[in-house]
């Protein structure tokens, strides 16, 4: 007898359909609404594995059983082409239309459900709040280039002040200041930002007499919301500054209530002394250009305004943090005696004035990078975002302490906390990209970096990132594809030895591993330890760690997060090691395989 005939008389096949469009129908309703009554995820997932397991059984029913007008009965029982036979197949054929329309209906729904759901849940996401505001450079309308360090301190106390309101979002300078001169609409601008006002102005120092001109834009038209032209005495500096803040957020309809627990930060000296300040704002539109030069020429201008004013705190704490910024660059004694410098400058400042949260941010610094103190760090970063909420600077040294503590998930969320209030910030994304790395969200991984790519057009070593998610993958082609396309030194010779160690020429990635030993062993034991961590080479990962431990290589700072050396963890002289380092040999990173 033919099988297929068969199938059809006894009506199998139409059970067959039913069942699947049944299934199909039900596990969407399921996944629309399972969210909604508090469902888990999986519900839907396990409900179509158990469908699949039920359709051998459903098919073997409907072989043996037909539906009757007088119920269930044998399919023997049945005499052949009886009009019982041909009933029940109309029947089952209305069934299948039902169901089949069920399910179409629940797929349309569906998707206009999720259509609408992008559109609404896509801003609220990343919704921009109404009390948000970047404040971009006031631009220097002096005459004189060098009085450009003069506007930018408006600008920044200006989003110093406005930072201490509990309701408002206030974008930080490192990433409004690179609109500066910007031909970009507010609403490129806004968007980019996150924020749905744009405060603008100008600024002119004449003598004894200052001239300011604010302008609040609704970041979404560019339409104007409120605007006003000062024209006030340089010794009513402070005085002008208070009144343009209070007329911001009157226009803002918010007040200037700070968070509670937080206590009001200022750039300005305690004695008013506009020198002082002026001397202070010269050191700050230095410093944060990271040269050495730079960096020494802003501590001189701090030294000034301390001089002025020995009770400036705020400028203590800033020279604190541009001489650990230098140590890092240098060595030996050099870097010793800066390390001292800074530690004198940190508790100068914490002396006068323990509410400061710029001097726990360079208490912490200094423990963290001089000290390797972890946990003092955490408690000095924790402190000063405390005192400062909205401060991304501490809340992203935070995030970084405690990933360094193998608390790499919470390093993560701080670290997405910072960019809300610093949306531009390569040096986040690139914190970013390295904690997803250690946690195994390899493609969350690489879209921070290729992120920090947009923002850092002309650093080719950041192909060098790509090549490490390319040799995590597996990819060894592409991870030496982008191991090349990193031009700079040592970072070429690095990022490719690591790429030749997972390809199969071994030759070649004993030569590359020879030469970077050979190149690199003094300034970067850590990174050589990594090459061996690719390389499956427990032996040699654990002795470039004592090395890069011995040389106080700052890569130590990422062992509970590194996936090259965290593949050893269950290594005793993994924990070894790392009580030696002051680590907890715990960490919530995955190891990727």
């Amino acid at each position: 007898m033919n099988l297929f005939a068969e199938l059809r008389r006894r009506n199998v096949l139409r059970a067959g359909v039913l069942y699947i469009g049944g299934v199909w129908a039900l596990a969407q309703g399921i996944a629309q609404l399972g969210p909604a009554l508090g469902a888990p995820v999986w519900i839907t997932r396990w409900f179509v594995v158990a469908a699949v397991v039920g359709l051998p059984f459903w098919i073997a029913v409907s072989w043996f059983y037909e539906i009757t007008p007088s119920g269930i009965r044998r399919e023997s029982e049945i005499v052949p082409d009886d009009s019982t036979g041909r009933s029940a197949g109309r029947k089952l054929d209305r069934a299948i239309i039902a169901v089949l329309a069920i399910a179409v209906a629940l797929l349309i729904t569906n998707a206009i459900w999720h259509q609408s759901g992008v559109s609404q849940s896509g801003p609220a996401v990343a919704a921009i709040p109404d009390k948000s505001i970047a404040v971009l450079p006031f631009a220097n309308e002096s005459g004189d280039k060098d009085e450009g360090y003069f506007s930018d301190g408006l600008s920044e106390d200006m989003i110093t002040t406005l930072s201490q309101v509990a309701t408002l979002k206030v974008i930080s300078s490192a990433s409004s200041f690179q609109y500066r001169d910007s031909k970009d609409s507010p609403a490129a601008i806004g968007s980019a930002l996150g924020v749905a006002h744009l405060l603008v102005g100008a600024v002119q120092r004449l003598r004894d007499q200052v001239r300011v001109t604010v302008t609040l834009l609704s970041a979404r038209d560019g339409s104007t919301v409120w605007s006003q032209h000062y024209d006030r005495p340089y010794r009513d500096l402070f005085k002008l500054q208070d009144e343009i803040a209070q007329s911001v957020t009157g226009a803002l309809r918010t007040k200037l209530v700070t968070v509670p627990g937080a206590v009001d930060q200022s750039d300005r000296p305690p004695s008013g002394n506009l020198d002082a300040y002026n001397a202070y704002l010269q050191a700050s539109g230095l410093g944060g250009n990271g040269s050495n030069d730079d960096l020494r020429k802003s501590i001189e201008y701090f030294d000034a305004a301390i001089r002025i004013d020995p009770g400036y705190a705020q400028a203590y704490a800033m020279k604190s943090g541009a001489w650990t910024a230098l140590a890092g660059s240098l060595g030996g004694q050099q870097a010793q005696d800066a390390y001292t410098q800074a530690q004198q400058a940190a508790d100068a400042a914490l002396t006068l004035d323990q509410n400061l949260a710029l001097g726990h941010m360079a208490r912490g610094y200094l423990l963290y990078s001089r000290n390797y103190d972890w946990a003092g760090a955490v408690a000095e970063f924790k402190r000063a975002l405390q005192l400062a909420p909205n401060n991304d600077r501490a809340r992203a040294l935070l995030g970084q302490a405690l990933a360094t503590l193998g608390q790499v998930r919470q390093g993560i969320e701080l670290t997405r906390g910072a960019l809300l209030v610093d949306p531009l910030s390569s040096t986040s994304y690139q914190g970013l990209f390295l904690y997803y790395l250690g946690v195994g969200q390899l493609d969350d991984a690489e879209r921070a970096i290729r992120t920090q790519m947009t923002l850092q057009k002309n650093n080719d070593v950041l192909y060098g990132s790509l090549a490490t998610i390319d040799i995590l993958r597996g990819n060894a082609t592409s991870a030496l594809q982008n191991a090349k396309r990193v031009a700079n030194a040592p970072w070429n010779d690095i990022f490719g030895a690591m790429a030749l160690q997972a390809g199969k020429n071994r030759v070649a990635a004993d030569a590359a591993l020879k030469l970077v030993v050979e190149k690199y062993a003094t300034d970067g034991p850590y990174q050589i330890a990594q090459i061996y961590g690719v390389r499956d080479d427990a032996n040699g990962v654990f002795a470039w760690l004592d090395k890069a431990w011995a040389a106080h290589d700052p890569g130590i700072q990422q062992v509970l997060y590194d996936p090259f050396v965290l593949k050893f963890r269950n290594d005793p002289r993994f924990a070894v090691f790392c009580a030696k380092a002051g680590l907890p040999a715990t960490t919530d990173a995955k190891v990727t395989q």
